[in-house]
């Protein structure tokens, strides 16, 4: 028994092992070993040829216990590289990662199962809550959704900032830019951007920012006449012909609410990858983030046409997306604005004007629709104070005999003062006036 060999065979193969003995004994054909094994007769041949010349061992598979063929040779550094530039990358995004950047090629499952397998943790998936389904919009450029990001997108390499981002609900095409802030000025901004290269779209799909809808309450006479209190970015949007929808939860827009948490995976790592430290390195990095991203993850629309609307000659989009502010103009030509005097250089005759903030900066006014001169008055002049009428003072001085201040040398004045005025000291004291 010492000198036999051990066979290691999975279940299996010893019962084709039993078969293919029986056919060659004869007790069966080889059309039935075939049959019963589910092989093809020239398999069957072929495994009795193996047999009778290496014995029952040659029913085991030759590659048992050995390495795959098709093993990849790098697995050792690209579980390398996965720790130290990409552990908090999950399988699919560190797999295009390895293959853009280090031109390593594995399968995100396999990367996956190689993790699992080493012990590494890795980024996993959110289950995602229940949500009624809606169907998207038919055609590109009938709704946008839009809304602001704030995130740590350049950790702590660099400033915060907002990803205003823009999605289409018909294709899934992402717009957007980084700014400073999530305000009026930005959502301009960005949305001049967007019509620049896309057109005006058919509506937007807000939510209730005190930027995207106004937290005025309207007057009386508003009231009167059914007049919303419209913010500077709803108003603009109105002068294009946009109509705005407001969203009641984030749930509503859940699409561009999805977006963001993609993007602040996968655009937050990218600008990592880039070393980007400033808003215009980040810029420069969603510039070409963006297209690739639509390019791989954008769905074809269910109806081709196109529903932006290109500018019309004629509209000043300047003169739309900016700051309006209505200012009352003072008897000396002089308007104050943003804590700030301007004197109006042109002869009018009204008592209002409208001042506009540009988004590049620049500062317009303008009377119905003529365009105003004018300079800052950086020094004012100070008014002169008047000068304050002289009082005399007024000093209590006390009259009884037994008050510690007739001791006081100055208690001889005070007596002579007396004399010559002829003045009766009172009971408790006398009030005298002094120059």
């Amino acid at each position: 028994m010492a000198g036999r060999d051990i066979i290691m065979a999975t279940q299996e193969e010893l019962r084709a092992l039993h078969i293919l003995r029986k056919a060659i004994d004869k007790v069966i054909t080889q059309k039935e070993a075939a049959e019963s094994i589910d092989i093809s007769e020239r398999q069957v041949r072929r495994k009795i040829s193996v047999m009778r010349e290496e014995g029952d061992k040659g029913i085991v598979r030759k590659l048992r216990g050995r390495s795959s063929n098709r093993i990849l040779p790098h697995k050792d550094r690209i579980i390398s590289l996965f720790k130290d530039k990409y552990p908090d990358f999950g399988p699919t995004l560190a797999s295009e990662k390895l293959f853009e950047r280090d031109k390593l090629k594995v399968n995100d499952e396999t990367l996956r199962l190689w993790l699992i397998d080493e012990g590494i943790p890795y980024k996993k998936r959110k289950k995602r809550p229940h949500r009624q389904w809606r169907e998207r919009k038919h055609h590109f450029g009938q709704m946008v959704q839009m809304d602001g990001s704030h995130h740590a997108w350049l950790e702590d390499r660099g400033p915060k900032c907002v990803f205003m981002g823009y999605i289409d609900d018909a294709t899934g095409t992402p717009f957007g830019r980084f700014y400073k802030y999530e305000g009026t000025i930005p959502a301009m901004d960005s949305f001049k951007r967007y019509i620049k290269k896309y057109g005006i779209p058919i509506s937007v799909y807000l939510d209730k920012h005190s930027t995207y809808k106004s937290t005025g309450k309207p007057s009386m006479e508003d009231e009167l006449n059914n007049i919303v209190p419209l913010s500077q970015f709803e108003r603009a949007l109105k002068e294009l012909g946009v109509d705005v929808i407001h969203a009641n939860s984030p749930q509503a827009k859940g699409r561009v609410e999805r977006l963001f948490n993609t993007f602040q995976d996968r655009l937050t790592k990218e600008l990592r990858l880039e070393d980007s430290r400033t808003i215009e390195d980040a810029n420069k990095v969603a510039e070409r983030f963006l297209p690739a991203y639509a390019k791989r993850f954008s769905v074809k629309a269910l109806k081709s046409d196109d529903l932006h609307r290109p500018v019309s000659k004629g509209m000043d989009i300047d003169r739309i997306l900016c700051i309006k502010t209505k200012r009352f103009l003072r008897n000396d030509f002089t308007i104050i604005h943003n804590g700030k005097l301007y004197q109006i250089l042109d002869n009018i005759r009204t008592d209002k004007v409208i001042v506009e903030d540009r988004i590049d900066g620049d500062m317009i006014i303008w009377h119905k629709k003529t365009m105003l001169k004018f300079i800052e008055i950086t020094v004012r002049s100070k008014k002169e104070e008047p000068r304050k009428a002289f009082k005399p003072k007024r000093i209590y001085m006390p009259v009884p005999k037994d008050h510690p201040w007739r001791r006081f040398k100055i208690n001889t004045h005070y007596q002579q003062y007396q004399q010559r005025e002829k003045v009766a000291p009172k009971e408790k004291g006398l009030l005298l006036t002094v120059a």
